[in-house]
């Protein structure tokens, strides 16, 4: 990454600011590396709060990971919180990734990958159908033990919008980045910092969109005003 010092003093910087800030991060740990997938699918997109309300319902609903599977996309979507395109993409990613599994493994299960190295275990789970980069990583995290910081698109637009990290730097140059400065037994702490500060912030890109349609939309209704005033007066 260009300026990688600079950027370096700024994530350490961060890192310090988010840990005075925040109460102490208790580290998740999914036994189950299935567990540790699902979650990771549902937590890429939605909040802390939703994904913790969404699992505890899967956990009601569902009878294991193999009944989630051939679960009908109506069912997931309900059980996410209600139908929207968050949830819908959801819902196609979780059934995909896990019938991915199933045809590779011939069951609903990844705890073969307990029994491998580190390098292997991200090999195959990168080669699940749908799965992203952040999926992959939570997992590694999470429940094999490996040194990993996953970034969702809100945590990466967080780091470039406050100048943190190269603006042109994709996520897999950003994450390679993080884990150079982040030491390993802090990488879920980091990990979760980044991620809750992340939700509470909001975009000044996306203020100034916001802005210029409304004041677009109020250009186009002085605009309409005027026209059909001045076709009232010719009539």
């Amino acid at each position: 990454m260009k300026n990688s010092k600079e950027y370096s003093k700024k994530i350490n910087s961060l890192y310090r600011s988010l840990k005075r800030k925040h109460q102490k991060i208790t580290q998740t740990q999914h036994e189950q590396v299935i567990d540790a997938l699902v979650c990771a699918i549902i937590c890429e997109k939605m909040s802390e709060k939703e994904t913790e309300a969404a699992l505890k319902r899967f956990n009601e609903y569902f009878v294991d990971m193999n009944d989630l599977r051939v679960s009908r996309a109506e069912e997931i979507i309900e059980m996410l919180g209600g139908n929207t395109p968050v949830t819908t993409s959801i819902a196609t990613t979780i059934t995909r990734i896990l019938r991915s599994i199933f045809n590779q493994y011939h069951k609903v299960s990844l705890e073969g990958l307990k029994k491998t190295g580190k390098r292997p275990a991200r090999q195959a789970l990168e080669k699940l159908d749908g799965i992203s980069r952040f999926i992959t990583d939570y997992c590694m995290l999470t429940s094999l033990q490996s040194h990993a910081i996953p970034l969702n698109e809100k945590m990466i637009e967080y780091l470039k919008e406050n100048d943190l990290v190269e603006p042109e730097a994709d996520e897999q140059q950003i994450a390679g980045f993080l884990t150079k400065q982040i030491p390993a037994k802090n990488g879920y702490e980091f990990f979760s910092l980044l991620r809750h500060e992340s939700e509470a912030f909001k975009s000044k890109k996306k203020k100034k969109i916001k802005t210029a349609i409304k004041e677009s939309k109020s250009k186009t209704d002085t605009k309409t005003k005027k026209t059909t005033a001045k076709k009232k007066k010719k009539k």
